[in-house]
């Protein structure tokens, strides 16, 4: 499976529309490139270190694997945030936009490479991984709104946004790489999260 040939076929559509629409679709529709862009680049990345550092592929999916793609996601938002200082909900809708589509670029490429046919292997894929690239994008767009508020702490601000995405984004990988029990968990943990997420975010509005 050519991941680049999937990219193109998911791409150029999406460029097509880019100057048909209006200042805040296309500026959504550009991170949700972005993030398509990104997770090819992270594939990249990923199948580089892998070979450089002798790692197996279940050790490089710990380890290497969640600072390369934290890493990328967070960098055209650390981009647009300290160069174009946005608005909280475009800051916010905008790492919305690049975890989806980092998400749906992913998910296509699994699906294409181990088939589609098997339903629950699909559901879990897309509530479990596809879940946990957004939730981490989520994470980062939050934490770049809280420093905002504070200038002297975005260094060590996005260190910490980047360390906290990183850290969940490899405790997910090392859970679901276990047999038994321990990889549903794994496949619980990001919809567990976004549930608790969505809970904060209503609590927060009603206060």
């Amino acid at each position: 499976m050519y991941a680049e040939n999937l990219f193109l076929c998911i791409i150029m559509p999406l460029i097509v529309a880019f100057p048909s629409v209006k200042s805040e679709s296309r500026r959504f529709l550009g991170f949700l490139i972005s993030g398509i862009c990104v997770c090819l680049l992270s594939a990249y990345t990923n199948s580089f270190f892998m070979a450089v550092s002798g790692l197996s592929y279940d050790d490089t999916a710990v380890f290497i694997t969640p600072v390369c793609e934290e890493i990328l996601k967070l960098l055209p938002l650390l981009f647009y945030f300290l160069v174009f200082e946005p608005s909280p909900d475009s800051l916010f809708s905008s790492a919305v936009a690049v975890g989806v589509g980092f998400a749906t670029f992913e998910n296509c490429c699994y699906l294409l490479s181990s088939g589609a046919g098997n339903i629950s292997f699909v559901l879990i894929r897309g509530l479990s991984a596809g879940v946990m690239h957004t939730i981490c994008a989520l994470a980062a767009g939050y934490g770049l709104i809280y420093i905002s508020k504070v200038k002297q702490m975005a260094a060590i601000g996005a260190l910490g946004i980047l360390a906290l995405t990183v850290t969940y984004h490899a405790v997910f990988n090392l859970l679901v790489s276990v047999e038994g029990i321990t990889r549903y968990v794994g496949f619980a943990l990001p919809l567990a999260t976004a549930l608790c997420w969505f809970a904060f975010i209503k609590k927060i509005k009603v206060s």
